[in-house]
């Protein structure tokens, strides 16, 4: 009983804006626009007035999603490359400063992102990147997270299978790819979810790096909806929610184990 409470306490904002999103502009103006705003759950006339002012109407918002869409992927897949060799290297090759580099691998991980916001602004604006996506995505791609998740996952992984398979000629690549990457299927899941969770949820990063407001993507945008259309600021809300969940619906047992696995809380 206490977790089916628990339950519906944490879905109930999404299921708030679901229901509010079909509520047409005069509706929600009547209910949050008199400076006293009333809890209202249920529609009064069920409309798509606000999805057609989305996604049809004004494509503004589209436009935001899709750049937060291409942001997320290309992230995702940055850091994917960057994680799982490191990791692979971290996990299986011995090299001189190995365990130091680990060491501060952890250190970086464990300081909250606004600690390195200052140094990452330097460094990009030396590379003359501040303005563009790339300010966003570079730093994003070399996360330290990414490179204990998928190390603590291959250390996991039984030495002998990779000694066996340099006996047979393999090279290092064709190891990491037929063998330590089916392997890592559950971490790399994991990896994927929580990089596209984190990414597309991103919020200091646009306002420092990029000096444009136009090219903020719609994590920055919905805030500023209300302030346009009151009445698109659910629609937007589930705009935002979807791809994120779809993604944790659809990965969800192998990204629990994966965290499972590799003794993450």
């Amino acid at each position: 009983m206490t977790l089916v409470l628990f339950s519906v306490f944490f879905l109930l904002p999404i299921i708030y804006t679901v229901s509010n999103s079909f509520m047409s502009s005069a509706e929600i103006n009547g209910y949050y626009g008199t400076g006293s705003a009333e809890f209202h759950l249920i529609p009064d006339d069920f409309t798509l007035e606000a999805y057609k002012e989305i996604l049809w109407d004004s494509p503004f918002y589209l436009v935001k999603f899709w750049i937060s869409i291409l942001l997320s992927v290309l992230i995702v897949i940055g850091q994917l490359f960057v994680s799982v060799t490191a990791g692979y290297a971290f996990a299986k090759f011995e090299f001189w400063g190995r365990d130091v580099l680990f060491f501060i691998v952890i250190t970086v991980m464990m300081m909250p992102y606004q600690v390195t916001l200052v140094s990452n602004y330097i460094v990009l604006d030396g590379m003359g990147l501040i303005g563009t996506y790339a300010a966003l995505v570079l730093p994003a791609v070399f996360s330290p997270f990414g490179v204990f998740l998928m190390r603590q996952m291959i250390s996991a992984m039984p030495t002998d299978i990779i000694e066996a398979a340099r006996l047979d000629g393999a090279g290092e690549l064709r190891i990491l790819w037929k063998i330590v990457l089916p392997y890592s299927k559950s971490g790399v899941t994991a990896l994927v979810v929580l990089s596209f969770i984190d990414s597309w949820n991103m919020v200091e990063q646009p306002i420092v790096f990029l000096n444009n407001p136009y090219r903020y993507p719609l994590s920055i945008f919905l805030s500023q909806v209300s302030a346009n259309n009151p009445g698109a600021v659910f629609a937007c809300g589930v705009l935002a929610m979807l791809p994120v969940l779809l993604l944790f619906a659809y990965c969800k047992d192998d990204m629990i184990r994966g965290i499972r696995f590799t003794g993450l809380k």
